[in-house]
């Protein structure tokens, strides 16, 4: 994975309502993972879907 694409997933997971604070502790291999689902999440439901995805793998 080249760098951008990781710097690009941080962005998504940080314009839907992730803390900073939890990024620090995610990988860049599941940041990209998260992003990739939240993307294909209609709009209306992303910041919902991540959260429960963020609680759901223990992060929040």
């Amino acid at each position: 994975m080249t760098d951008q694409v990781a710097v690009d997933a941080k962005r998504i997971l940080l314009r839907y309502g992730t803390p900073i604070t939890v990024l620090d502790r995610v990988g860049d291999e599941e940041r990209i993972k998260l992003a990739r689902l939240i993307t294909k999440t209609p709009l209306a439901e992303r910041e919902p879907r991540l959260q429960e995805l963020l609680h759901e793998a223990g992060h929040l």
